[in-house]
């Protein structure tokens, strides 16, 4: 097995960033991510959906590090200043996966278990490459790759529905009576915003609320027909009877259709476990103050946690409030720290 300097593992992260992939666009760096792992000496192979799997180490156990190689669109220079690194996905989350390949490369010689770093695809869209593993592993550990801040551990993220309402109807006359398209959807979208306010009353977290968010509201004329489109993204907390509230969707919506997409469960992980245990250890030989945090968003952890039911954490360097920004970047002294946290985490298991 190869190893890297504390300079290669930099140059690794700035090689990457420098591959532009946004979803469904991840054929550059999942090539370039198959090179460096033959390079290094990692048994590695892509499948049949593009994500690259890099496996070292030996032993009856598995330790799965899934990190997503594809990013928000909107392409930003790659530069290092300030002691940072900057570039679309230098936190959200080539940072992280970076990280994982220099972790596994470090404990490969002397770690009693398999180590599989594994770049998927699409995870910001639709966690199409999260999807096409879950037949294929039964880890024993799994780290998911996104930015928690060198010291903090995210043990669960919120779900997810994306919803379409769609209402055609004939057009009309201004001074006609009864509600036009516009307002009939209008109404459903009150309805809704009252009925997340009737479910949130008294909770104070908000990974405990349920949050419609309408992301876009489109109305147009024909010569004989109005249409309203709403998307509303919802985020739901893990008590939330998903099934009841679509068919109360359906009942407000009445002639309109409603439809169901990007659908997942939240997830809350178990904080006492092996793992756990081994990551508030390592963090504090780094002179770290754990903390573990919930997240709002979805992230794969939503999509292979129920499926392979194991010890399961999302772990990475970064700051996550620069998700998605024009200011994304990451601190190179919190990137290797993160390294050696998780480096120390997966030899104290």
């Amino acid at each position: 097995m190869s190893s890297l300097s504390r300079q290669d593992e930099v140059t690794l992260l700035r090689e990457m960033l420098e591959i532009y992939s946004p979803s469904g666009e991840e054929e550059e760096i999942s090539n370039y991510l198959y090179t460096r792992f033959r390079g290094l000496g990692f048994h590695t192979y892509q499948d049949g959906v593009g994500n690259v799997v890099g496996m070292a180490g030996s032993g009856d156990q598995e330790v799965i590090l899934l990190g997503h190689m594809d990013t928000v669109g909107g392409f930003l220079p790659v530069k290092e200043a300030h002691g940072s690194l900057y570039g679309r996905g230098a936190v959200d989350a080539k940072g992280p996966l970076a990280a994982f390949v220099a972790a596994a490369v470090r404990v490969a010689p002397v770690i009693n278990k398999r180590v599989v770093v594994i770049g998927v695809v699409e995870e910001e869209t639709s966690s199409r490459g999260a999807r096409a593993l879950l037949s294929n592993f039964a880890p024993d550990y799994v780290v998911i790759g996104e930015p928690s801040g060198w010291e903090h551990i995210t043990l669960g993220y919120k779900g997810r529905i994306l919803v379409r309402y769609r209402l055609s109807s004939r057009v009309r006359h201004s001074s006609a009576e009864g509600p036009s398209a516009s307002e009939r959807a209008v109404e459903f979208w009150n309805r809704l915003r009252a009925y997340a306010d009737e479910v949130n009353g008294g909770r104070r977290w908000h990974f405990d609320t349920l949050d419609p968010f309408l992301r876009r509201l489109t109305s147009s004329d024909g010569d004989f027909a109005e249409e309203v489109v709403m998307d509303i993204t919802m985020r739901t907390p893990l008590d939330l009877d998903v099934a009841a509230l679509k068919d109360r969707m359906r009942s407000w919506a009445g002639e309109a259709a409603v439809g169901f997409s990007g659908e997942d469960q939240a997830f809350k992980a178990d904080k006492n476990t092996p793992l756990v245990r081994a990551f508030l250890k390592a963090i504090r030989s780094q002179g770290g103050k754990p903390l573990f945090k919930l997240k709002l968003g979805t992230s794969d952890m939503n999509t292979v946690a129920p499926v392979w039911r194991c010890p399961i954490i999302a772990y990475g360097p970064g700051d996550s409030t620069l998700d998605h920004t024009p200011e994304e970047a990451i601190e190179l002294e919190a990137y290797e720290r993160g390294i050696t946290i998780l480096e120390q985490a997966l030899l104290n298991l």
